[in-house]
């Protein structure tokens, strides 16, 4: 089993009004099973691929109205003290700390400029079993309205080391987070810019790893899904960025298809 250094992405969840829905585009699409539903925990249902844990769809609570959304979480050996550290960077806890069963405990969190993230303390469930495969979490990255905030706050929550990217021709302003050193990237920055309507806030969006990028595409489209990016060839893989039927963000990633040289970070 995976243990999670502190900070490295652990798990992926969403919640969606229409849950039946949400597993039958995903399994189309991604290729995922999906286990039993835990009432006790408000019908939270896993999803796997090849038989390994990978994310988890659960409705709304009842009464509540919420957007259907992909929330990615962050391992901490300390749920508690991650808190404290979320709020004295000038970040917002949400919700929790709050034990979940023998699971674990979780809180949800706000960096500065409005992005939404989950915090995860394992018990018995440790986090992702398949990561950087296809069907399953490869990458994430922080679209943000003012890059100056999380940029401050993430390495004062979470042990970060940070590359900022030669902006080169492009003039793109990238950054990576890292654990543990530089080879170990665990998540990038990008701005927001004029291409996204001023309705959207800043957001993590999480990457899954597909085989082919455009038949994936494809099937989205198909599904009732919209294509917003892409797919675009990059060094790092072919990848595009869409939302499902019901709204929720993410983006499809082809690791395999690369193009071009690998950018140079400071």
């Amino acid at each position: 089993m995976v243990e999670f250094t502190e900070g490295a992405p652990c798990w992926v969840d969403a919640m969606f009004a229409d849950v039946e829905g949400a597993k039958s585009f995903y399994g189309d699409v991604l290729g995922w099973t999906f286990g039993d539903a835990a009432s006790e925990y408000g019908n939270y249902t896993q999803a796997y691929s090849d038989g390994k844990a990978v994310a988890a769809v659960v409705p709304p609570m009842p009464g509540v109205e919420a957007p259907s959304q992909w929330c990615l979480y962050f391992a901490s050996p300390d749920a508690a003290a991650t808190a404290a550290k979320v709020t004295s960077a000038g970040g917002e806890v949400l919700m929790g700390p709050m034990q979940v069963g023998t699971f674990g405990t979780m809180l949800i969190a706000k960096e500065p400029s409005g992005a939404v993230f989950g915090v995860w303390q394992p018990g018995d469930h440790k986090g992702f079993e398949k990561m950087g495969e296809n069907g399953s979490f490869a990458w994430a990255e922080v679209f943000t309205r003012d890059a100056a905030k999380p940029d401050a706050f993430l390495p004062k929550v979470f042990p970060y080391g940070v590359q900022q990217m030669d902006p080169g021709e492009s003039g793109m302003d990238y950054k990576i987070f890292s654990v543990g050193g530089p080879e170990n990237p665990v998540m990038g920055r990008m701005p927001m810019g004029e291409e996204f309507p001023p309705e959207i806030p800043s957001y993590i969006q999480i990457y899954f790893a597909v085989p082919n990028c455009d038949e994936a595409v494809a099937k989205i489209q198909a599904l009732g899904g919209k294509l917003h990016f892409g797919p675009m060839d990059s060094p790092f893989g072919r990848f595009a960025a869409v939302t499902d039927p019901q709204g929720a963000a993410f983006a499809v990633i082809d690791p395999a298809t690369t193009v071009g040289e690998m950018p140079k970070f400071e």
